[in-house]
């Protein structure tokens, strides 16, 4: 049988190893599994969030409303913007989709930093459109415009990941609007900002603004999503923020009751617990501390993370072999080895969790 001749040069997105997995392989009771790969909250989701969740499940035979107005009007009402200038995809990744199917084609080509979020490229070979990476991992703003400049009519869509996925980097948003001002009206700016809440926290002067975004740059779009500091990775909820002809051009690709009913009370619900998220972010830069120290301590390179991950760049040790050692040990971190990097990243997590994985590590590297 013959299928698209764009799946051929595609590889599957590698997700992070889920806790079934090694309860099957290794025999490890899931209680002592400690799972640190996909970035989830480490407090899993808050009781407010568990209890609207529980109320609504009666509803599940139940389409939810395709409008999504309580939740848009939510978001409309937290960022200072109107509720058309929203798309709700099923996680922010959906909506990365939606802009690749709106702008991208065989006779185009797409932007993106030299390590970023992986399904940039696997949505943009989806359409036959061609990939444009800059030499420099992280995102380097110079040479970003260096290849736009040198190729302007042909790329379409620019990605910027701040902060970035999987190394944790961010810009100053300053940089970035600037930055804005150099590309044409006609290519559009994805500001994929799944991780801006942690960036923000950390230091304002990475908080990209989605106000700012609709307001004065007609071309960008900012993403956001419920899966990071929210906790609701399960739920699959993210947006879309941008000039309503932007998003009325992508609500011409998004499916009807593209997230489900539970997961549509679950975001709403997640927008009023403010002090879930406050005490996620304490947590969360608290303990990163401890991680560059201790990166410090056995001299391995780290990214100042902006992020609720840490990334270790190895230079002796092999990273996939700790990773695999790690996980017969019950605790599952990520290797970076499929972005071409010897190297791991590793999910923030409560204290106990961090004590035990700082713990193996140390025995391993001394």
């Amino acid at each position: 049988m013959k299928f698209n001749e764009n799946l051929a040069q595609l590889v599957n997105y590698e997700a992070g190893k889920p806790i079934e997995l090694v309860v099957r392989e290794f025999g490890i009771e899931p209680k002592d599994v400690v799972k640190l790969a996909s970035n989830e909250n480490p407090f899993g989701t808050s009781e407010r969030v568990v209890n609207a969740i529980k109320d609504v499940a009666k509803n599940a035979f139940l389409y939810p409303d395709d409008s999504y107005f309580e939740l848009k009007n939510s978001l409309a009402s937290k960022f200072n913007i109107g509720a058309k200038n929203i798309i709700i995809g099923s996680g922010s990744d959906q909506v990365i989709e939606f802009c690749i199917h709106a702008k991208a084609n065989e006779k185009n080509a797409v932007l993106m930093a030299g390590v970023t979020f992986a399904m940039y490229e696997i949505y943009t070979k989806h359409v036959g459109a061609k990939v444009y990476r800059t030499k420099a991992q992280e995102h380097d703003l110079t040479e970003f415009l260096e290849i736009y400049k040198a190729n302007k009519d042909e790329i379409a869509i620019i990605f910027l990941c701040l902060p970035n996925n999987p190394l944790g980097g961010c810009l100053d948003a300053d940089e970035v609007y600037k930055f804005l001002n150099e590309i044409s009206k006609e290519t559009l700016v994805v500001f994929d900002c799944a991780y801006n809440e942690f960036a923000e926290f950390k230091d304002k002067k990475k908080w990209i603004d989605p106000a700012k975004i609709v307001n004065e740059f007609k071309n960008a779009i900012y993403l956001g999503t419920f899966s990071k500091a929210y906790g609701l990775g399960g739920m699959r909820v993210g947006y879309g923020i941008a000039d309503e002809n932007i998003i009325a051009e992508l609500g011409k690709i998004r499916s009807p009751f593209n997230i489900t009913t539970l997961s549509l009370k679950a975001a709403i619900e997640a927008l009023k617990d403010e002090e879930f998220v406050t005490k996620s972010l304490e947590n969360n830069f608290k303990e990163m501390t401890r991680y560059e120290e201790f990166a410090r301590e056995f001299d391995i390179e780290f990214i100042t993370s902006y992020t609720n991950f840490i990334t270790f760049k190895f230079k002796e040790q092999n990273a996939s072999e700790i990773v695999q050692k790690m996980l017969k040990k019950g605790i599952i971190l990520r290797d970076l080895k499929s972005y071409g990097m010897n190297a791991l990243r590793i999910t923030i997590g409560q204290p106990w969790q961090n004590d035990r994985v700082l713990k193996e590590l140390k025995e391993m590297l001394k």
